[in-house]
Formats: structure tokens, C-alpha cells, sequence
């Protein structure tokens, strides 16, 4: 069995110093696709140093992503194929603003392991701490298909009943036929998301857009039109990758409002709203 369950859980985690500052939030931001109009206050916020707020999601680049998926998934106990691995969905929460610039430790583990049947899902956890305290927390949710059936806890099984009634706003975001190789230069060098031919490999007629950037995109979209602009009152946001979107696509990104939360659906509005992301959350004060 390739993932032996009792030692992945029991491994030492692994830690590492990362450091980020104004640059690096900015690039991300562009990665984003901020910064249009240019000189629009609100755009200005994510582009220029001297008004500079970061956007939460920028917890799954800071660092490049350190110790990252990558790392998670060489733990003890775990020796899977990577052509097997899908993204399947991701969780930040934030303890407090994230600072425009800073040095801090992640500390990576694996917290979870999932029997699906077909699959097993690793949750990959880093926490990330600074001099003075807790910064946030990422939960990756990794599927590993044919790693399943070993009789270990299926995990959660419910999933959350679709937001009832007609969304509450539904915004439409551009992406540029560039965006994933601006995005990819905040960390993820995958090429699947720039070389058309290591994409046809993996099955697709094209690069296709990092799911994280779709993420981020997402959440600047809730925060500028539902919060205010006030990075600051997002608590939580979390994901289901359901679907892949193209550069030169458009989101489709759908807002059911609740008491402390956003709700949201994703689809790619050139193909009849194909997902892309589903049980989408922010919770905020």
C-alpha cells in the first residue's frame, strides 16, 4: 500500500522560513488580474506600494507556497505517483491581516487521510507563524486516485445543500490570454499551465488556468463588491475544485449573501456555465 496511513499521520512536521514583501503581493495581485482601470482607486489598492492591502489568498503563494504540496506529499509514509494527484480543494484561515511584508515559519503536516474507495484524500496542513503569533492556516485537500480501498475513515460526506433562490449579485470576470504566465511567476511553475504540449499529455487541447488563480480571482471579486474593499473582514475561504477554466475565458462567479458569509458558485459563462468552483464559502465579520 503506497500511503502506510498510521505513519503519514505520525511523521514529524516539516518547517521552513518564508519571507514575502511588497513585490511579491503586487505580482500575485497582476496574477489576479488586478489593477483594470489602472488608476482606479479600488484597482490601486492592489497595485500600488503606498496603499498596498494583501488580498488573504495570497497565504497559498507567500513564500512560494512553502513547505507546499509538493513537500506534502514526499512525507514519510506517502509514495504516490504524481500523475495520479488532483487539487481537489483548499481552505485559508486567517488569524489576523496578513502584513504587506513579513518573515515567518511554516510548519507543514499531513493531518488527514480519507479512504474514498477509488481514491484517498491527504488534507496537507501548514501553519504559519510569525514573531508574534499565528498568521493563518492552509488545508489542502489532495485526491489520489487509485489509492483508495485500504478500509480507513471515509471523512466528511455530507456536502452542503446548493444556495437556495436567485444569487444575490453575479459578477463576470475576464481572464487575460496571458494570466496563468503572469500567475505561475508567484510560485507555481507547473507547466501544465504554459506549455501547450505538456498539456495535450495531461489531456487537455490547451494550458489551462491554476485552480488558486481562479481562487483568488474569486475571493477579489467577493471582497471588492460585497465586503467593501476591507481585506481584513475575511475569516475563512474555502473551496471544491469542480472543473478547469481556460485563459481568455470568462468566470461567471454567483453570490448568495448569509449572516457572516458569502456563498458562491463559479462556472465558465462561454461554456453554458460549466463549474469550476463549487461549495465556495467566505465567512466574514
Amino acid at each position: 500500500m503506497p500511503i502506510d496511513v498510521a505513519r503519514a499521520l505520525a511523521a514529524e512536521p516539516r518547517s521552513a522560513g518564508i519571507t514575502w514583501g511588497h513585490k511579491d503581493v503586487q505580482l500575485y495581485h497582476l496574477g489576479l488580474g488586478a489593477g483594470v482601470p489602472a488608476t482606479d482607486p479600488d484597482e490601486l489598492r492592489y497595485t500600488l506600494e503606498s496603499r498596498l492591502h494583501v488580498l488573504p489568498s495570497f497565504a497559498t503563494v507567500a513564500g512560494a507556497g512553502s513547505p507546499g504540496v509538493i513537500s506534502g506529499l514526499s512525507m514519510p509514509g506517502v509514495d504516490v505517483d504524481l500523475a495520479h494527484v488532483l487539487h481537489g480543494g483548499q481552505t485559508v484561515t486567517l488569524h489576523r491581516p496578513i502584513p504587506v511584508a513579513g518573515e515567518a515559519v511554516a510548519t507543514g503536516r499531513i493531518a488527514a487521510v480519507y479512504d474514498k474507495g477509488k481514491a484517498a484524500i491527504l488534507v496537507l496542513r501548514t501553519d504559519v507563524a510569525d514573531a508574534q503569533g499565528p498568521l493563518w492556516t492552509n488545508d489542502a485537500q489532495i485526491f489520489v486516485r487509485g489509492e483508495g480501498g485500504f478500509g480507513g475513515d471515509r471523512g466528511p460526506s455530507t456536502r452542503p445543500e446548493p444556495p437556495a433562490g436567485a444569487p444575490d449579485r453575479t459578477v463576470e470576470r475576464a481572464i487575460r490570454a496571458d494570466q496563468a504566465l503572469l500567475y505561475r511567476l508567484s510560485g507555481d511553475w507547473n507547466p501544465l499551465h504554459a506549455d501547450p504540449e505538456f498539456a495535450k499529455l495531461a489531456g487537455f487541447d490547451r494550458p489551462i488556468l491554476h485552480g488558486l488563480c481562479t481562487y483568488g480571482m474569486t475571493l477579489k471579486a467577493v471582497v471588492d463588491t460585497v465586503l467593501g474593499g476591507d481585506v481584513g473582514r475575511v475569516r475563512s475561504y474555502a473551496t471544491r475544485f469542480a472543473g478547469v477554466v481556460y485563459p481568455g475565458e470568462t468566470l461567471r462567479i454567483r453570490m448568495w449573501q448569509e449572516d457572516g458569509r458569502v456563498r458562491m458558485t463559479v462556472g465558465a459563462a462561454g461554456r453554458d456555465d460549466a463549474p469550476v468552483l463549487t461549495d465556495t464559502v467566505v465567512e466574514h465579520t
